[in-house]
């Protein structure tokens, strides 16, 4: 009995490090799975219906994935970014400076840009958005063409935006508290059936979209060829410039729809800390996720699956207890521990 045991073990433990060897997300998807299970042993089973218990798990998830909606849809362009090689610093400040844009275009009161053209409505909030997708492009455009026109380093280059871009923000935003239209909320609080998932089903599309275009485009192929061998890509006739400045443009867009998305769900922004952060929570989302720092390899169900570690961590440390300082040692761990883990894989 004892030598069947083993062997049953064994053959486990064959399959497993096959499947996770030829399946990169597999690892992943246990770890997430495993502090799913704790998650809700923690929560526990004290309700006097299966109803009641499924109805607060489910509304903790759904508050655990809205909250970090607007994390997980930045995280997706820093898959792209980190594949090529590069880094952005600079998505919590591009965050901010894009929320006042969107906050002054839509005040309500007397210094309110639309509201002065007597524009508002649905008309009011379109333009807003619109305006905020642009200015997301440019930023992120400008940011790429410092880093390949310039051939400044992505580090030096992002880091440089984040502290203009924030910096910028707080010294025409101080003294000023817009207010934004109480039906503008509707894009992120919706509520459908007494729940409001709106930010969530926005998170799911972009990762949808993002996924087919990593897989099954032209562009997709030249990020990952970029990323693995610059100069190989480059002599096979990839626009290396390009493909990373376009990266770039990618990212600002979708800090833009994560800027929507915050100011829409709170209604407000704190200029000074809002997005602090944001930059090194995308990162680990990615990095745990399965994107190698190197460049050349990532996946968007990876980073998805790594955003979702993150925040299931989160809540369960805060289900502990945990002070929130400690909460930032146990994700600097986890994200040690990635990298050392894709470096063993790698030799």
């Amino acid at each position: 009995m004892q030598v069947k045991g083993r062997e049953q073990k064994m053959r486990f433990s064959t399959w497993f490090r096959d499947r996770r060897s030829a399946e990169s997300q597999f690892g992943i998807a246990v770890v997430l799975l495993i502090l799913i299970v704790l998650q809700t042993m923690v929560l526990g089973f004290d309700y006097d219906s299966f109803g009641q218990w499924f109805n607060a798990w489910s509304r903790n998830w759904i508050n655990i994935l809205r909250n970090n909606a607007g994390i997980g849809i930045i995280a997706l362009g820093m898959t792209f970014v980190i594949i090529t090689g590069g880094i952005d610093l600079a998505v919590g400040s591009t965050l901010v400076a894009i929320g006042a844009v969107i906050m002054t275009l839509m005040d309500t009161g007397p210094k309110g840009f639309l509201n002065n053209l007597g524009i508002s409505g649905v008309p009011a909030y379109v333009l807003a958005i619109i305006v905020a997708l642009a200015l997301g492009y440019i930023l992120g455009t400008l940011i790429g063409l410092l880093i390949t026109k310039g051939r400044i380093a992505p580090f030096v280059a992002t880091l440089g935006a984040m502290k203009i871009f924030r910096s910028v923000t707080q010294h025409f935003m101080q003294g000023y508290n817009p207010r934004v239209p109480r039906d503008f909320l509707k894009i992120s609080n919706l509520q459908v059936g007494n729940l409001m998932f709106m930010p969530i089903i926005y998170w799911a599309i972009i990762a949808i979209i993002l996924h087919y275009i990593s897989k099954r485009t032209v562009f997709g192929r030249q990020v990952i060829a970029v990323g693995s061998n610059e100069r190989a890509a480059q002599l096979s006739g990839v626009n290396v410039n390009r493909v990373k400045t376009r990266v770039y443009s990618l990212m600002g867009i979708l800090v833009a729809i994560a800027s929507v998305i915050q100011v829409s769900r709170i209604g407000s922004m704190d200029f000074a800390n809002a997005g602090s952060g944001y930059e090194m929570d995308a990162i680990a989302a990615a990095v745990v996720g399965g994107t190698s720092m190197s460049g050349g390899r990532g996946t968007i169900v990876g980073t998805v699956l790594g955003m979702l570690i993150i925040a299931v961590m989160n809540n369960l440390l805060n289900l502990f207890g945990v002070p929130p300082f400690l909460r930032e040692a146990f994700k600097g761990l986890i994200v040690i521990f990635a990298v050392l883990l894709q470096r063993k894989e790698g030799s």
